[in-house]
């Protein structure tokens, strides 16, 4: 590293304390929802394998988790693999499996996290899926943030998920569809997705540029704030997690009123 990039790191770390003395903790969000977006196209301008950029995505993760714990943030949602993602080749489909596995044990592990699995079991492989319920057990019980994994996971699909869950629930009660469809209501459909007993986005954080959501917690998200940051997923700083709470906290939200 030379002089030019040590200074660089210098005032950034500097600034980000700044930024962080300033922040006001009773206007943090409760609930962050992350689309990582961007680790290809990262890896591709530092002349890295695509591979290589996943990875270093997922070991971004800790940090970010680490940065929301320091800030009392309470929930966390990341966008590990969509149901549209597994349209891409066997040979980056495999091995980008295998990472978010690794990242479901590490956050287990950990200590720090309660894991929670939101997407359709059955689109994943069978390890998979054994290892997401292991998560979930093993750190049932942790007093820590809760972190949603998404892992094929779809906005459209968890409504169609919820509103089957909800006639399934139905039918096993002997309910008339009459009168289901007569009690019917935004608050039931929203105990029927996969976060049903929890609170919704306060903010959305996606990176690499890209400002849309691309079916990210569709229901979820109606009143949520949205912050859209140039950086790519690996090179996600401190300071840009700070810019994002602070223009989180400068915002009105008025809930359509």
């Amino acid at each position: 590293m030379n002089l030019r990039d040590k200074l660089r790191g210098l005032l950034v770390r500097l600034y980000a304390r700044r930024v962080e003395g300033h922040l006001d903790h009773a206007q943090v969000p409760q609930h962050i929802g992350v689309i990582m977006d961007g680790n290809r196209r990262w890896a591709k301008a530092s002349g890295s394998s695509t591979m290589h950029g996943h990875r270093a995505g997922a070991e971004k993760i800790e940090e970010f988790l680490g940065w929301c714990s320091e800030t009392d943030v309470e929930v966390v949602t990341l966008w590990l693999l969509s149901t549209d993602n597994f349209d891409r080749p066997e040979d980056e489909l495999v091995p980008l499996l295998g990472i978010i596995e690794d990242v479901v044990r590490t956050l287990a592990a950990d200590g720090r996290w309660r894991v929670h699995h939101v997407g359709t079991p059955d689109l994943l492989p069978s390890g998979m899926q054994r290892t997401l319920k292991e998560a979930e057990e093993s750190t049932a019980d942790v007093d820590g943030i809760l972190v949603n994994v998404a892992i094929g996971y779809g906005g459209r699909q968890e409504i169609a998920d919820a509103v089957r869950s909800m006639l399934l629930d139905a039918a096993e009660r002997g309910t008339p569809i009459e009168q289901l469809a007569e009690s019917v209501d935004i608050d039931m459909i929203g105990r029927h997705l996969y976060t049903g007993d929890q609170p919704d986005p306060d903010l959305v954080i996606r990176t690499s540029g890209e400002q849309r959501l691309s079916g990210f917690m569709l229901w979820q998200t109606a009143h949520s704030e949205y912050y859209f940051c140039e950086v790519f997923w690996p090179a996600f700083r401190k300071v840009d997690f700070l810019r994002a709470l602070r223009d989180y906290a400068a915002r009105h939200r008025r809930f359509g009123g």
